[in-house]
């Protein structure tokens, strides 16, 4: 019977032949895969095999016919992806942010089954990160995945919120608290994933950083309806995840302590803030000098102010300035 049903998977095995060891640089002739299929027991004969071939044509795989020597040889010809294409998405999974490197290396090896084993090392050599941060957990993987979940069904979504302004619990834990949100878009965002959404703790259109959610879960209520004026606001956060032009530079930036909060969402936990003597902070963090960065700046009012470089400082004052003008003139 084992022979018997390993016969019945000849074409499948034909189709994973081609699809591993065959490219337009390593053909297989008829009676080379004739031989392939006898040492794993099952037989197969000239006549049967271009019958099969022809099969698996049929059946839409796009097998190519050439010549080595005077014989028939073939190969697999367009597949799926092209090796252009892979190696486009491979490097798309290295470099992201928010993979793991053991999800990131999962991923690459199930992309390297779309090609041949000639080019298959090619996916995992294309990419050379040098210091590249990745997230040392899937929280953000599984955070995106519920988050799309419950916008497709219409519902909430709850999550934990951590306490980072500094107060904490008897016993040295900081406060925790479940908050329900009405997810009703994912923003990808500087290598991070943002959800907007209304938030019932607030009251309010919020924009949440993905990896922030911890425990996430899909919840049992409908969503919040939007009004004409939270739909604008949703619109407008939406927009602003959008970069503008700009260039890059490492600012110095002094922050009052109740602000610890807007930091971390903006630039991560990680960040390194200085305490200062007069209830302030400073940081220093590589930013773009687009609309979307000041814009949160200037939100955050007289409690952040650019303390270097010079040049930026100069730039924030007359971006303000011109605002004042504008409502100095009615």
């Amino acid at each position: 019977m084992a022979g018997v049903s390993k016969q019945k998977q000849k074409l499948l095995i034909m189709e994973q032949l081609f699809n591993q060891r065959t490219d337009e640089s390593h053909a297989i002739t008829g009676n080379q895969l004739i031989d392939i299929l006898g040492a794993m027991g099952i037989k197969a004969e000239r006549k049967t095999i271009y019958d099969d071939i022809a099969t698996l044509c049929d059946a839409g795989l796009n097998i190519e016919t050439t010549k080595i020597g005077h014989s028939n040889a073939y190969y697999m010809g367009e597949r799926l992806f092209t090796d252009e294409e892979l190696k486009a998405l491979a490097n798309a999974v290295a470099s992201s942010k928010y993979l793991t490197i053991k999800r990131s290396n999962e991923i690459i090896k199930k992309l390297q089954t779309l090609t041949s084993e000639y080019h298959a090392p090619g996916l995992r050599r294309s990419i050379h990160n040098e210091n590249r941060t990745k997230t040392q957990s899937d929280a953000v993987y599984r955070a995106v995945d519920v988050l799309q979940e419950a916008i497709l069904s219409d519902r909430c979504a709850e999550f934990t919120c951590t306490d980072n302004s500094g107060e904490k619990k008897k016993g040295g834990k900081r406060a925790e608290e479940r908050v329900t949100i009405s997810p009703y878009q994912i923003v990808w965002e500087c290598e991070r994933y943002y959800v907007i959404c209304w938030c019932e703790k607030q009251q309010k259109i919020c924009r949440y950083r993905a990896e922030r959610l911890t425990d996430i879960a899909v919840g049992s209520e409908k969503r919040h309806p939007l009004t004409e004026e939270e739909e604008r606001e949703l619109r407008r956060l939406k927009s602003g995840g959008e970069l503008g032009e700009g260039t890059s530079e490492v600012l110095k930036i002094q922050f009052i302590d109740s602000l610890t909060e807007a930091v971390c969402e903006k630039f991560g936990d990680k960040v390194q803030m200085h305490r200062e003597k007069d209830g302030c902070f400073t940081i220093e963090a590589e930013v773009k000098l687009s609309p979307n960065f000041w814009g949160w700046l200037f939100g955050l009012g007289d409690g952040a102010k650019i303390l270097a470089p010079q040049y930026a400082a100069e730039i924030a004052g007359e971006r303000l300035k011109k605002l004042s003008q504008i409502y100095a003139e009615g």
